[in-house]
């Protein structure tokens, strides 16, 4: 980004020596400077792009990261939804609470009343073990985090 300034500056004072006539150089090293300036202008495209792909690859590589987290996230909560056996309006209701959604949200979606939403809320809660939504949340993601620690644990033989 310096050589490109650099590069600009040197642009801008000929087209100044020109309008005003005065030439601080002589041609030859004013033809040298150019060159330059040229191959620094070059130099600085080339290195843009250079670091436009490595951003745009890690870029890949971290929704690719997001991706893989969200199917593990969906296949715990499966595997806890069945472990506690709960029934299909259960795990959605389940899923709806962790996502954050109110008894009134969950009973519109699903076209039920309160009641049965907070009824529900409740088998799923004593099923696990917890006393409301925000120790049923904590259960997902102290598990996502062991696991995680597990596949960053080097492998002994």
């Amino acid at each position: 980004m310096l050589v490109q300034l650099i590069c600009a500056a040197f642009f801008v004072s000929t087209i100044l020596s020109s309008i005003f006539g005065f030439a601080p150089f002589s041609w030859q090293i004013y033809e040298l400077i150019e060159i330059g300036a040229a191959v620094g202008l070059f130099l600085g495209i080339l290195l843009g792009v250079l670091l436009l792909r490595k951003i745009m690859a890690r870029n890949t590589h971290i929704e690719d990261q997001l991706r893989l987290a969200s199917g593990a996230f969906m296949d715990v909560l499966d595997e806890y939804f069945t472990a506690w056996r709960l029934t299909p309006a259960e795990r959605d209701v389940a899923l709806f609470a962790i996502k954050g959604m109110s008894t009134s949200e969950m009973a519109g979606l699903r076209d039920v009343s309160e009641g049965t939403i907070k009824a529900q809320t409740n088998a799923i809660y004593r099923k696990a073990n917890v006393s409301g939504r925000t120790q049923l949340l904590s259960l997902f993601i102290d598990e996502l985090i062991s696991r995680a620690d597990e596949e960053s644990k080097p492998v002994t033989i």
